[in-house]
């Protein structure tokens, strides 16, 4: 799924499942010589867990960080640059629902 020069795969995310998300946005484009994922999990603005994750530029110019979800909670996320240029995608970030991977329990 690609948003605003952002692809997450794969969706739906499941949580404990390793997931990439390549990054080809305004940072990527304004020639950032490193970009950080900066991640959390939470509802809304309430991120818990947050760390900040070092991308790797492939020869193409994207960013790609490779990383697992251990959590059934929602995914939030957006970018940086050393220089802390921001990519929040005008203040929306990004969100994604993790499951847990049971479609129905008993």
């Amino acid at each position: 799924m690609e948003d605003n020069g952002v692809q997450v795969n794969p969706t739906p995310i499941t949580a404990g499942e390793r997931i990439t998300i390549n990054y080809q946005g305004l940072l990527a484009q304004s020639g950032a010589d490193q970009v950080y994922l900066h991640a959390g999990v939470g509802m809304g603005d309430n991120w818990q867990d947050v760390t900040n994750i070092q991308m790797k530029q492939e020869q193409n110019g994207d960013w790609v960080a490779q990383l697992r979800i251990n959590s059934a909670e929602r995914f939030n996320f957006c970018f940086k640059d050393s220089a802390e240029n921001w990519d929040n995608n005008s203040g929306n970030n990004w969100s994604y629902e993790v499951h847990n991977g049971d479609l129905y329990t008993q």
